[in-house]
């Protein structure tokens, strides 16, 4: 299959046509967030893609317009195991940025391009409930402030809102029932949510165009991970440093609902639709592939 954007023809596109009912929950962020056609490319996918029916929840990290912010202030940033360490005073900049600046932008550029979208964040109808995170290094457990874990999506009402229509625009911020707020690891609320509504596709938009065997070939990009490989390659050193979380994550999607997970470079021209479409970046799937990467029956 070879599908190609055009965005001077929008005409029904068969291999589109076939996923309408289908959800997709889209991790935004990486480079494409200061790449402005890149940007733009999103949207007009987001666009096309709701124009053949299919169901699309974003959510958006924002990590460095809060590191801006955090410099205007005068706060030092500070970083464990890649979790930003986020005192109060972090925490502030944190849901002013991410709830309001970055959400707030995302939703009107949708709602500009005609995609009926609403921001919101994770405390809104307790979206998102989460429990304070810790580090653990070197065997000691390490206090990061206030970075949180998922523990329960309000998926009652993102079904609610799928089911009008719209697409809702989520930002990572969780809370506990004692009232603490929670700034939360993206990749992982994407994930969570998805397996909550067993969603057909969790798209992660990344800075690289997949999973490679050596980092250094770009000829060793690997097309197909299924969960067992995914943990073999972490023994074997292959997937290795930040990209271990986020092979972790993914995993944990797949075994918790989620159908499929689709790692692509946010840069490439109409990723949503070319890429997806034409299984570029990696794709990752419960069951075995063969050389050919065929499914194993």
């Amino acid at each position: 299959m070879n599908v190609v954007f055009n965005e001077e023809v929008l005409e029904p596109l068969p291999e589109i046509e076939k996923l309408r009912g289908c959800t997709f929950v889209i991790k935004y962020g990486g480079s494409i967030v200061n790449d402005e056609n890149a940007r733009n490319n999103f949207f007009k996918d987001i666009a096309l893609l709701k124009m053949h029916g299919i169901n699309i929840i974003i959510v958006h990290g924002g990590g460095p317009i809060i590191s801006k912010w955090l410099n205007i202030a005068g706060i030092e940033c500070k970083f464990v195991n890649g979790l930003r360490v986020t005192d109060e005073k972090v925490m502030e900049i944190v849901q002013m940025v991410l709830a309001g600046q970055v959400n707030k932008d995302l939703a009107l550029s949708l709602n500009l391009m005609g995609v009926n979208s609403i921001g919101l964040c994770g405390i809104d109808d307790r979206l998102i409930e989460a429990k304070k995170k810790y580090v653990i290094e070197n065997g000691e457990k390490i206090d990061i402030g206030y970075v949180g874990e998922v523990t329960n999506i309000n998926e009652r009402m993102l079904l609610s809102i799928l089911k009008n229509g719209q697409v809702p625009v989520i930002s990572p911020i969780g809370f506990d029932i004692d009232g603490n707020k929670y700034n939360i690891n993206a990749d992982y609320v994407a994930s969570y949510i998805s397996s909550s509504i067993n969603a057909d596709k969790l798209i992660i938009l990344t800075d690289v165009e997949g999973v490679y065997k050596d980092i250094n070939n770009k000829e060793s990009l690997i097309p197909y991970l299924s969960l067992d490989k995914i943990e073999t390659y972490i023994n074997e050193g292959v997937i290795c440093g930040g990209m271990i979380p986020k092979m972790e994550c993914c995993a944990d999607a797949i075994k918790n609902g989620t159908k499929k997970v689709h790692l692509i470079y946010g840069k490439n021209e109409h990723c949503l639709i070319n890429d997806i479409f034409n299984n570029k970046g990696t794709v990752i799937e419960e069951r075995e592939y063969d050389d050919k990467c065929q499914k194993v029956i």
